[in-house]
């Protein structure tokens, strides 16, 4: 049961990711997730995350932001950027990765998907059948909604990483 929510592959920073690699095995696109994925909740995109998806678009990757939020935040967030964006994605339907997809030209096989919540992004890309890469968050304050789903992520999380003999990293 909790499988739905198991992420492919699990890292501790989106920009951790070695996408080189990814492109050598066939992918093509990479969709992400915004808040506490890429930048803090509700923050401009910054340098890192301008970098990154420059040097993903160098690559040949095409590049979808997809978000639940409203589209003035996305479209605020992608101003610089130029990527491809989705706005009140209804994550974790797969409908808005379907379309995000579509508008790329690219399909589950050379996909893949960056996110920080397993209830809504990984699930989300689960249901699309899609590679889902969790990340940890960026911030570590969030929003009360996200840190009452936080709780019972940290359960589905433990079971995830026993099973797959994963250590987890001690912040001293």
């Amino acid at each position: 049961m909790l499988k739905k929510f198991y992420p492919t592959e699990y890292y501790d920073s989106t920009y951790s990711i070695d996408f080189k690699e990814y492109y050598k095995k066939g992918y093509r696109a990479v969709i992400f997730d915004i808040d506490n994925t890429l930048v803090e909740h509700d923050a401009p995109a910054d340098f890192r995350a301008s970098v990154l998806i420059k040097k993903l678009l160098a690559i040949g990757y095409q590049v979808c932001f997809l978000s639940n939020n409203d589209e003035k935040r996305v479209a605020d967030f992608n101003k610089e950027l130029g990527a491809i964006y989705i706005y009140k994605a209804g994550k974790p339907l797969a409908k808005g990765y379907n379309k995000a997809m579509e508008r790329m030209n690219t399909n589950k096989d050379n996909t893949l998907f960056v996110g920080d919540q397993l209830f809504t992004d990984i699930w989300g890309a689960n249901n699309a059948k899609i590679h889902s890469i969790l990340v940890k968050p960026i911030a570590k304050h969030e929003e009360i909604q996200i840190i009452l789903k936080r709780i019972p992520e940290k359960l589905v999380l433990f079971f995830y990483l026993r099973k797959h003999k994963i250590k987890t990293q001690k912040n001293n």
